[in-house]
């Protein structure tokens, strides 16, 4: 099969010019295909204070109301999303930017919580990517770039976790490719001491990650990462990671940075 590396970055990289710039080099000269997903960074919440639209997070995920959607759609669909597209075509990376809405790609349902009213955030599974057009892109040697703006095929978007749907798109397309799934931050993977940057994990189970996680030691930003992660791995996705970014190249040709997902 071939391989596909689906590589999805956060807020931190987007903000910092020089470590972005680095790391789209990187990812550029990746030779197999390849497809990247990207969040939000400080533009968002910068707006957000600036405009006084209250934004409220519960365990790493933000509520979405309707002054809140309309900014994360114009700057993660549009600001971030289309810098990204021109900052890869400027590495001959032949690139090519999305929404879900765009041609379909990504079809979400409204969340439904027994207790949490997320307003417009959309929940997706592997039945909502439209894995036919995001195969025949690559057959054409276009490279993906995701924004974590999703639709219901009604006329409303969603803001969908961005590390949801790079997990979604690699159960979907592991049927086709033999698929690597790398979240990248700014950590050298998972710490056993969020205090130590060098106690990364090489290798993190399910039962490991419930232990971290009931006794606090981890992050609230790296629990969807590791919930996504859990997911992808256990349905079909071949090999699933959470690296540096930094790393990016040393992974690619290695295959032995961060902390690795296991079942």
């Amino acid at each position: 099969m071939q391989k596909l590396h689906i590589i999805k970055i956060g807020g931190n990289l987007i903000d910092d010019k020089k470590s972005l710039k680095a790391f789209l080099e990187q990812f550029s000269k990746i030779e197999d295909a390849k497809i990247l997903i990207h969040g939000g960074g400080k533009l968002a919440e910068t707006l957000a204070e600036k405009l006084k639209i209250t934004q409220t997070m519960i365990d790493g995920r933000r509520i979405t109301n309707k002054k809140t959607l309309k900014l994360v759609t114009m700057v993660y669909a549009g600001r971030i999303n289309k810098n990204l597209v021109a900052k890869l075509q400027s590495f001959n990376c032949n690139a090519i930017g999305f929404s879900g809405a765009d041609g379909n790609m990504i079809q979400a349902e409204k969340r439904q919580h027994p207790t949490v009213d997320f307003g417009f955030v959309g929940d997706i599974d592997e039945k909502s990517i439209n894995h036919e057009l995001i195969i025949n892109m690559i057959n054409l040697g276009l490279v993906p770039v995701f924004s974590a703006i999703t639709h219901d095929k009604k006329g409303n978007l969603f803001n969908t976790n961005a590390d949801t749907i790079a997990g979604t798109i690699a159960q979907a397309l592991s049927k086709y490719f033999d698929t690597e799934l790398l979240f990248c931050f700014d950590k050298n993977g998972v710490l056993e001491n969020i205090e130590d940057e060098n106690s990364n994990l090489k290798t993190i189970n399910k039962q490991e990650f419930s232990e971290l996680k009931s006794e606090g030691k981890l992050h609230k930003g790296i629990l969807p990462k590791l919930e996504n992660a859990f997911r992808a791995k256990e349905n079909g996705v071949q090999k699933v990671a959470l690296i540096k970014e930094e790393k990016l190249s040393d992974q690619i040709k290695l295959g032995n940075e961060g902390t690795e997902i296991c079942l």
